[in-house]
């Protein structure tokens, strides 16, 4: 029998994140950005790429991500990584122009042609996305790793920062959660055929909408929901905003799959992470089950799109969504006011 991909690596997909609070830890001393002027978004608030003005009309959005595999098709794979990393440009309110490979493969335990297929998965993203990979850098790794190092253009003033949020402001989350949780559930062998369908359809559905989304004066702040769930983005939106954030657990749109085995028991290591690193930060009224947390927190590879907008305008923001595809995306609460937290109820 072949090495399935998920065997050959000890996590997958966004889950392999270093948990935030020990990130934190790792990147308290680097030096601070600010003394870059034309750094218009570097590190400050853990934004999802870096943006650098090159003239009044143009900045380059630049942002590199990488993972082992989330599955075990190396098409499949591919494709899910190439995505996520060029979701990062999308959630600036960038277009992609190009982008470079990262690869590091087991070049003596895993075939050549599986090699081959995961290359072959990302760049028919790129060409979905209408960018090249115009190059990258390989490494022989004990585990297989691929990503893209992606970089687009922006206006600067249509730049959506994850700090830009006004109090009043609704948020609408673009992709259904639970993807960690499928994932967990596939290396188990407990995901039958429609549920890895719903698996790779969301994993692999680009976030092309932030392109549109950054031309709307309503849309005050964006930021994809992947490694840390949706409750640990959030409250990257609530510390640089200097927010409190009030979230429907009842609204959220949740992978239909994925609700039977959150409520198993069933997800990734990163849950646990993710609830210990948000501590006191998150607030939940009793009412709101544990596997509903879980889902909250779950690892979310090439996740959807969070967006902060004037209130008077969601309805509008969320017909682009929809329009654009995202069938599952919904207002799932609000932005107020107070203490940076998250409020959930």
């Amino acid at each position: 029998m072949a090495t399935r991909l998920t065997q050959l690596s000890h996590g997958g997909g966004c889950g392999c994140k270093i948990a935030p609070a020990v990130l934190s830890e790792m990147l308290a001393s680097l030096p601070l950005t600010q003394t870059f002027p034309q750094l218009l978004v570097g590190t400050e608030t853990a934004d999802d790429a870096a943006v650098y003005q090159l003239n009044p009309e143009q900045a380059l959005v630049a942002t590199t991500d990488f993972f082992m595999p989330i599955v075990d098709d190396a098409f499949d794979f591919g494709r899910i990584a190439a995505t996520n990393a060029i979701s990062d440009i999308y959630a600036m309110g960038g277009k992609p122009i190009m982008a470079l490979a990262i690869v590091g493969m087991p070049v003596n335990t895993l075939p050549m042609a599986e090699i081959q297929q995961i290359l072959a998965g990302g760049a028919s993203v790129a060409a979905a996305a209408g960018i090249p990979i115009a190059g990258g850098h390989s490494i022989d790794a004990p585990e297989p790793i691929y990503g893209l190092v992606a970089l687009g253009l922006v206006h600067p003033g249509q730049i959506k920062r994850n700090s830009d949020a006004q109090a009043g402001d609704v948020l609408i989350l673009g992709k259904p959660l639970g993807i960690g949780i499928l994932g967990t559930a596939m290396k188990k062998g407990l995901l039958d055929a429609e549920g890895y369908r719903q698996l790779i359809d969301t994993t692999t559905q680009l976030n092309q909408v932030g392109s549109v989304l950054a031309t709307l004066p309503a849309v005050h702040a964006m930021t994809d929901v992947t490694g840390f769930g949706l409750l640990g983005h959030l409250l990257e939106v609530c510390r640089g905003s200097g927010l409190a954030a009030e979230v429907d657990a009842a609204a959220l749109p949740l992978l239909s799959h994925a609700i039977g085995f959150a409520q198993q028991g069933v997800g990734p290591g990163a849950i646990a992470r993710n609830l210990a690193s948000f501590g006191p930060d998150v607030e939940f009224s009793a009412s709101v089950a544990e596997w509903q947390r879980h889902l909250m927190a779950d690892a979310q590879t090439s996740g959807g799109l969070l967006v902060s907008c004037d209130r008077e305008q969601a309805a509008a923001v969320l017909a682009e969504f929809h329009a654009a595809g995202f069938a599952g995306a919904a207002c799932i609460g609000q932005l107020r006011q107070g203490e940076p937290k998250v409020y959930v109820r």
